[in-house]
Formats: C-alpha cells, structure tokens, sequence
C-alpha cells in the first residue's frame, strides 16, 4: 500500500512526496480512512510511528483555506505545539493552509494575530485556555485533535483540556492520540468523543518493534564508570540520556563532556531561550548527546536519534514507553539502553512486563570489547572513504620521507588516539550472576507474602 491509496489531493500528495513519505505506517494505514470517514478515533500510538501525518493528512485533505480555524490540534508542550505546527504546515502549505502555534512565554497580540489568519491551531492547553476564558479569541473548529493525551494527564492538564471542550461546538470530530491508555483518559474520551472507533494495539507492540531493548547490571558505585565504557563501546551519533532529576542531568553531560563528546544538558530550570537553543542545536548534529530530565523531554520530536540511554530507570512504565520512543523514528532502527542495579530490578520486572518482556539482558563491554569494536569502525569509515585531491597531495608529500606501510600506520593511530577510554577495571555484573538475579525475583505465592507481613506485625 502507498500513499497513493488513500487519493489526496494533488497538492496535497505532492507535500507528501516531497516529505519522502511512500508507504504509510501502521497506523497511518489504520487511522486514515476512518478519519477520512468522519468517524470519532481513539488511537494508541507510541512517538515517532508517524501520527502527526496520521491524523493531519486526511483533515488538510478535507479543510477550505476560507473557512478561518477549522483545525484545533491540543499537544502538552511548547517544544511539541511547535513540531506540530511545523510538520501540519509542511503538508499544507500547498493547500494555501497556515498554521498559528499558540503556548505561554510569548506575545498574546503575535499568537492572536497569526490565528486570525490561520486554518489549523496547535496550542498548549493552559495558554489556549486563557485566550478562550478572556474571549480574545472564539474557536468553532471542525477538527479537534488531542495528542500524546496522556503526557497531559502526567504533566496534570487534564482539567484545563476538559473546560477547553466547553468552549467548542459538539458538532465535531474529535481524536484522541495516546502511547498509553490509563483510566483518566479512557473516561476522558467517553465525555468529549462522540461513539468513537478504537485503533488497539497489542500489548507486545507498546514499543517500537524497530527499538533493541537491554539492560546491563551493575553496583551503584559503578554507574558513571558503565555509562562512559558504554558511550565508548556504542559512540553513538546521536543519542538522548535521561537522569531522574535536574542535579544529575547537569553532573552527567559534565562527565560527557569531559570524556569528549558534545554533550548539553535539559531539564526546567533553564529559560525559554536557551531550552530552544539546546533543542535546536541537537536537531542540527552539533550536539551529539542530549541529557534530559523526563518532564524537559516531553514532546520532543527529533529524527535519527540512535540511542536512548536510562541512567536511570524511571519512576513508571509509561515514562519508559516515552523515553524510549524517542528513537527508532520514521521506520529506522534504535536501541534502547537501561543502567540498573540489583536494588531496580522490581522496577525492571515490571517494566519488561509492561512492554512485553522485550528487554535482553548485557553485559558491560570489556576494554577488549571496546577496542575490537572501534577496530572495526574505523577499518569501515576507511574501506567508505573518498579520497580527495587534498589528501593526496598531503600522501605524496610525506611519501618524499615516509613509506606508504609507515604513513598508513601514523594515521590509523591518530584515528585510535582521538577514542581514549577509561582504562578501569571489568564493571557490573556477569551473566550467571544476571540470571541468578532474575530468577530470584520470580514471583513468590501470594500466601507467603502475607504470612511475612502478619508475622512482622507481630515482632
């Protein structure tokens, strides 16, 4: 099946021939034609499977550039509102259709000025609330469409999107776009979806089947030294590593930075500005490695992230399915890397549990590991090269006092020597002692939990 299937409009289908897009992911396949219908949808999709064109492409298709606002997307953050206002103008643009991004930190009078002039509105929902409250704006969109609905629920703007509803007509079609199902937003959608159709996935694809999922054990005191043989062994191009709070994310991309990637931190104590910034210049490749606090992550949309690294594990497994679905984005491979402890292993069952046991279990690279794989590398990046008129003027001019066998060997040591690792002794665990791990947190009968309990009660 192809993009041709679904019979867009010219203009429309040319957008998405110059977005490279040619099949449709699953759940753009699923989602289309029911939107395209004019059905209510309730769809489960993990970040980066496509669902921003998913639920665009068949209401561009159908929206009149005339009719003002017909198109109101509600996303949890700035960084996000901004993504997909950028991604829904890409499509539309040959349409004759403007985007406005509306959220808080900026201008009232711009953010009014671009809707007046817009068909499709991306917004925050605290900001967006506030200019329907003030009557600075009136809404009566056609479309209403509620993305990643349950990092709203997390970030606790599930009231502010409940009040925003009032404020539109019932004559509407409304979809709701979650990674995760919990409770509030299944009763969320039975108030504000009218009969709506369920896109269901199963529990085993929670996760992106394109994502390499493992863990490595280690002992707490050997967690910065596991991350760095780690970074060494992977040399990732481009990766995101999240810490639990914002102390840590500064410490870590410190030790990032001193072991000689490009590395920046995120979380919410930076401004606006330089939270842009950051995002920015990681978007553009002149960051290598992002390290992030959960809440600083959300609604980050970036392409060709080839690592997500837990420092960490997070608190709960819907923070997992998000972290990790930052990578392996538009079809393309990922891995998904978590640091743990003996004293996290609870928190890991559960987690494999949750995504359906798809975690492997690793063990740390030796430095023999290490230096094998970057061997390797590095004869690949030379067997690939081109060489160019400049590097061989270089060759011959040394060729004058050096052999070709001597040259050769001066340059595969500067390329070694520009990967320095830490030469410590072998970290975590082994995989007998893994596997010792794992089967002593098999669940233990229910009864003898409870007869541990009375009995400590009674001493």
């Amino acid at each position: 099946m192809s993009f041709l299937d679904f019979n867009f409009k010219s203009a429309l289908q040319e957008a998405i021939n110059s977005a490279g897009f040619i099949k449709p992911s699953p759940i753009q396949k699923e989602s289309i034609p029911i939107i395209a219908k004019g059905f209510d949808v309730v769809a489960q999709a993990q970040t980066g499977t496509g669902k921003t064109a998913a639920f665009s492409l068949p209401i561009l298709n159908k929206i009149d550039p005339k009719n003002g606002v017909e198109m109101v997307v509600i996303v949890p953050t700035r960084e996000l509102a901004i993504q997909v206002s950028d991604e829904i103008y890409r499509f539309g643009k040959n349409l004759g259709l403007n985007s406005a991004t509306v959220y808080g930190g900026s201008s009232y009078e711009r953010q009014i000025k671009h809707i007046k002039n817009a068909s499709i509105v991306v917004a925050t929902p605290g900001r967006l609330l506030d200019l329907l409250k003030s009557k600075k704006i009136k809404l009566n969109p056609k479309f209403v469409v509620l993305d990643e609905a349950d990092e709203m629920l997390d970030m606790g703007f599930l009231e502010d999107v409940k009040k925003i509803f009032n404020f539109f007509t019932a004559k509407r079609q409304t979809l709701m776009f979650s990674a995760t199902m919990p409770k509030p937003i299944i009763n969320l959608s039975k108030t504000i979806l009218n009969e709506p159709k369920f896109i269901k996935i199963t529990q085993n694809d929670i996760t992106n089947k394109n994502i390499s999922q493992s863990f490595y054990v280690v002992k707490e005191p050997q967690r910065d030294d596991a991350l760095i043989r780690l970074l060494d062994f992977f040399n990732p191009k481009k990766a995101i590593i999240f810490c639990r709070t914002k102390k840590e994310v500064d410490r870590v991309a410190n030790i990032i930075l001193a072991i000689g990637f490009s590395a920046k931190a995120l979380h919410g104590d930076m401004g606006q500005k330089e939270r842009e910034s950051v995002i920015s210049a990681f978007k553009k490749d002149k960051v290598e490695i992002l390290v992030a606090t959960d809440v600083a992550a959300r609604g980050l949309d970036v392409n060709n992230v080839t690592h997500v690294i837990n420092f960490h594990l997070p608190y709960d497994n819907q923070s997992y399915v998000h972290r990790i679905g930052r990578t392996a984005r538009g079809g393309k491979s990922g891995n998904a890397i978590s640091i743990v402890t003996p004293s996290e292993f609870k928190a890991l069952k559960n987690i494999q549990k949750s995504v359906g046991n798809l975690l492997e279990p690793k063990i740390i690279p030796t430095i023999s590991d290490v230096y094998m794989r970057q061997k390797e590398q590095i004869k690949k990046e030379i067997a690939q090269k081109d060489i160019s008129s400049y590097a061989q003027t270089i060759i011959s001019e040394l060729n004058k006092d050096l052999e070709y066998k001597d040259i050769a060997l001066k340059l595969a040591s500067i390329l070694f020597s520009r990967n320095d690792i830490k030469n410590s002794d072998f970290l975590g665990l082994n995989m007998n002692q893994i596997e010792n791990l794992i089967n002593s947190y098999q669940d233990k009968p229910k009864n003898n939990r409870r007869k541990r309990s009375f009995n400590k009660k009674r001493r």
